[in-house]
Formats: C-alpha cells, sequence, structure tokens
C-alpha cells in the first residue's frame, strides 16, 4: 500500500485573498505534477485535505487525474498545519487501499517522519509547496519506506 504525502501547491499570499486560493502558477504545479504522476502509474483510491481552500483545490486537481471517480473528502482527523498527527497516523495503520493526503507544513513533514523513522522530529523530507512524497507500506518488515520524493520544479515548466 501506498500513501501519497503532498504538500498543497503554491497559494496565493494572505493579503491578496484571506481564504489562499492556489496561485495562478500553484494550479499549473499541481496540474503538471497530476499529469506526470498519472503517465508514472500512480493512482490513488481515497484522495483526502485539510478542509483548508488550498488543500481543497490541489485535491480535486489531482483526484481529477490520479483517481478519476473517487470523492474527494475532507480529512476525519483534523490535519491542519499545527495539529498533532496521532489521530491521523493511528487511522493509516488500518487502510488498505493507495491514499493521496493534501494538506500542509509542518503536519506532512512531520507524519512523514513519524511514518519512516518513528520520530516526528526527524526530518526526512524537505517539502516545498506542490510537493509529493510516496511512503510504501510493507518492504522493510511492514513498516514504512519513502519509495520516491518528487517536487514540482523537477518537471520543468
Amino acid at each position: 500500500m501506498h500513501v501519497f504525502l503532498v504538500h498543497h501547491g503554491p497559494a496565493k499570499p494572505k493579503d491578496e485573498d484571506p481564504k489562499r486560493p492556489l496561485s495562478d502558477s500553484g494550479r499549473e504545479d499541481v496540474k503538471r505534477m497530476a499529469s506526470f504522476l498519472a503517465r508514472s502509474g500512480v493512482a490513488a483510491g481515497r484522495v483526502l485535505h485539510s478542509g483548508k481552500l488550498r488543500a481543497l483545490e490541489t485535491a480535486l486537481l489531482l483526484a481529477d487525474v490520479l483517481g478519476p471517480g473517487k470523492v474527494v473528502e475532507e480529512s476525519p482527523t483534523g490535519i491542519a498545519p499545527n495539529d498533532p498527527i496521532d489521530d491521523l497516523f493511528a487511522a493509516i495503520d488500518g487502510w488498505t487501499e493507495d491514499t493521496i493526503i493534501v494538506g500542509h507544513l509542518p503536519f506532512m513533514s512531520k507524519l512523514a517522519s513519524r511514518l519512516i523513522t518513528g520520530n516526528e522530529d526527524e526530518t526526512v523530507v524537505h517539502f516545498k509547496p506542490g510537493s509529493v512524497a510516496c511512503i510504501e507500506r510493507g518492504e522493510n518488515g511492514g513498516g514504512w519506506t519513502v519509495q520516491w520524493f518528487l517536487r514540482p520544479e523537477l518537471l520543468g515548466g
């Protein structure tokens, strides 16, 4: 099983729009990422987001390509920037389908670190807006490993 941890795409500054939707370049970054991932065979059975507009928009753009027909849903546990990761960490253990989780820093970094090392304060990847980390369960005796990590700037554009 794979969990795709996604830092939402670049958003408009708060002083420009307090709701902080994706910027035009952020929308293009996410579309490029979704297209690349689809060409690489990535698919997801479930797409979760934090409830914040920029995460929702990122989730919808990804789901349109990587999980067509799938419902995009707000995470049943809090995944806002400073929420504790314990509830989602525990929930992931029971999942059986590949899932995309779209959220924010520092939450996404802490979740990746906890899955990989058991310690949320150990940095394993440096997320930037639009980044995707593919975390895979099972390759190391049932634990989690980073299968790959990709930032939008690697895709050009």
